[in-house]
């Protein structure tokens, strides 16, 4: 029977997971096998540099912390070898990680994750990898404005440019007066 300072230890851990899952963007859990070192390192160096934390814990831990965050039925997922990726900022970002990784090791898959306090199947963490970055979202919906106002200015401009026309026709058409003097310089 493990001691008391053990199970506090572990009472600490679940907890702290189970803060991190509550006030996290989104989240992803990996079945964690036949990956090597090297692999591991390269993975862990770009979930770093993406703000994302990675956990390698015992089922039971992360069962644990799961039904405290309010994400009870990812316990359904939890078995073999499990690691959870979990961003604060980038609900995109761990999936995208994950979903590259996961298509270059055989080994390495993807099983459930959460955003937006609900919790997504392989397919729909896989169909959150393919979603956009912010970045690209937003330079498509700025083209899309643009490419409205700029329809919108080559109309106007249309406009202004047949009125401009249709206002040297009228002057072309208008009888010239002519007075003696520019009589006499015609003649």
């Amino acid at each position: 029977m493990p001691s008391n300072k053990v199970l506090e230890q572990k009472k600490q851990v679940v907890a702290e997971l189970a803060e991190k899952i509550q006030s996290a963007a989104a989240g992803v859990l990996v079945k964690y096998e036949g990956i090597t070192v090297a692999e591991d390192t390269a993975l862990r160096a770009a979930l770093r540099k993406a703000g994302v934390e990675y956990t390698v814990m015992k089922n039971t831990l992360t069962g644990r912390a799961c039904d405290i965050a309010g994400y009870g039925d990812m316990k359904q997922y939890l078995s073999g070898m499990t690691a959870i990726a979990i961003s604060q900022d980038d609900p995109i970002a761990p999936a995208k990680i994950m979903k590259e990784y996961a298509d270059k090791i055989n080994s390495f898959e993807i099983k459930a994750g959460f955003v937006d306090g609900g919790i997504l199947d392989q397919a729909g963490v896989i169909s959150l990898a393919e979603t956009p970055s912010k970045e690209v979202l937003v330079a498509k919906m700025m083209g899309s404005l643009m490419s409205s106002l700029y329809g919108f200015a080559y109309v106007l401009q249309a406009k202004i440019d047949k009125e401009n026309e249709g206002g040297a026709d009228e002057a072309a058409n208008e009888p010239v007066e002519t007075t003696d003097d520019n009589a006499a310089a015609e003649a």
